[in-house]
């Protein structure tokens, strides 16, 4: 498995290796031991799994605090997104900085997000799916979200053609300067 850096700490990009043949092909997507070689401990309890049917859809920004906080593993099940990771931990060096990749299908990417940091998407292909892990379980009382286009943190989404279709709750999420984190370095 191939393991790069971000422009943020503890922001992983996973990409395994994929073997293929005229069936299609195998790839190994998590192996706690490799990766425990690698420094990289998570221990995911949850998986989850999503398709949104229209092109720019946006889900995020969107973290649970402690007590239980998430850590995240995404990829991209079937279509293409773009994935953004915004640091929202007091303290940091890079506080309210975000990173954005593309997941697809296709390239097999998958993004490590720790906790600490807000987790949002773009899907750019018509029933776009998106799976990923979680290092806690879904706790509805520690959730909270941020706006997905907030000016502070500049996140440069894909240009949909068309308004993004938004949650209710997304629609109206604070920005970074109305927010108070629940986590502290």
């Amino acid at each position: 498995m191939q393991i790069d850096h971000t422009a943020l700490d503890g922001v992983l990009m996973l990409t395994p290796r994929r073997f293929g043949d005229h069936r299609g092909f195998f790839e190994e997507t998590w192996n706690s031991r490799l990766l425990e070689d690698e420094g990289i401990t998570t221990n995911f309890v949850q998986d989850n799994h999503s398709m949104s049917a229209m092109p720019g859809t946006v889900r995020g920004l969107h973290f649970q605090g402690p007590p239980s906080a998430q850590a995240k593993l995404v990829r991209c099940g079937r279509g293409a997104l773009f994935d953004v990771a915004v640091d929202i931990r007091e303290g940091s060096a890079t506080y309210g900085r975000w990173v954005g990749v593309e997941l697809t299908f296709e390239n097999g990417r998958q993004l490590l997000i720790p906790e600490g940091f807000a987790h949002g998407f773009m899907t750019l292909t018509t029933d776009t799916e998106i799976v990923y892990k979680c290092s806690d379980y879904y706790a509805p009382e520690t959730e909270g979200s941020l706006r997905w286009n907030d000016p502070d943190i500049g996140i440069d989404w894909p240009d949909a053609g068309h308004a993004p279709t938004l949650s209710e709750k997304d629609a109206v999420a604070p920005g970074l300067a109305e927010f108070v984190t629940p986590f502290k370095r």
